[in-house]
């Protein structure tokens, strides 16, 4: 149906999780339709920062282990996880021992993005530039302005800032957040 989620997008989510110890939402819930973004500070095992784009209904996801940079000579690994539920991107909270992903969970930016990604000079749909393995986009968020793109390689996915009126050199925001 057009609109909602598609369950089986979500099926590893689910399978990973046991929604009566855990209080991350299960999912299954509308298109927000406004192409949101969300970047969680994510204490586990080791702390690493969530990058997830909404992408046809689900939040596409990212570790990235050293966060976003707003500077361009940065090139920040970034391993693809499982497609979370929308209502994920309004998740903070504790995630109990034992449970996949355990440890805290805090929204560190959010906001809204743009997809820029184009070939010859048509625009290419998130879902098609991520399977390809190029996206650019434009956030709008507390922290975290202007392009930047994802790039699938050999190793895995590199998460760059584009260079643009709010790219600024030396930059490390999560180490900067003080």
């Amino acid at each position: 149906m057009p609109g909602k989620e598609d369950p089986d997008l979500l099926k590893t989510y689910r399978e990973k999780r046991d929604f009566s110890l855990t209080p991350e939402p299960a999912g299954g819930g509308t298109r927000s339709g406004k192409g949101i973004f969300v970047v969680q500070k994510h204490l586990s095992r080791r702390l690493h920062y969530d990058l997830r784009l909404e992408v046809d209904g689900v939040l596409k996801s990212w570790a990235v282990p050293k966060g976003p940079s707003a500077d361009p000579r940065d090139k920040r690994l970034a391993v693809q996880t499982e497609d979370h539920p929308l209502e994920y991107a309004g998740f903070s909270g504790s995630i109990p021992q034992g449970q996949y992903g355990a440890g805290t969970v805090e929204i560190w930016d959010a906001g809204t993005y743009r997809n820029m990604t184009q070939k010859d000079g048509q625009e290419v749909s998130m879902a098609d530039a991520l399977e390809k393995g190029h996206a650019s986009f434009w956030l709008e968020g507390r922290r975290l302005q202007g392009g930047y793109a994802l790039t699938r390689t050999q190793r895995g996915w590199i998460l760059v800032k584009m260079r643009d009126g709010m790219a600024r050199q030396g930059i490390d925001l999560p180490a900067d957040e003080g």
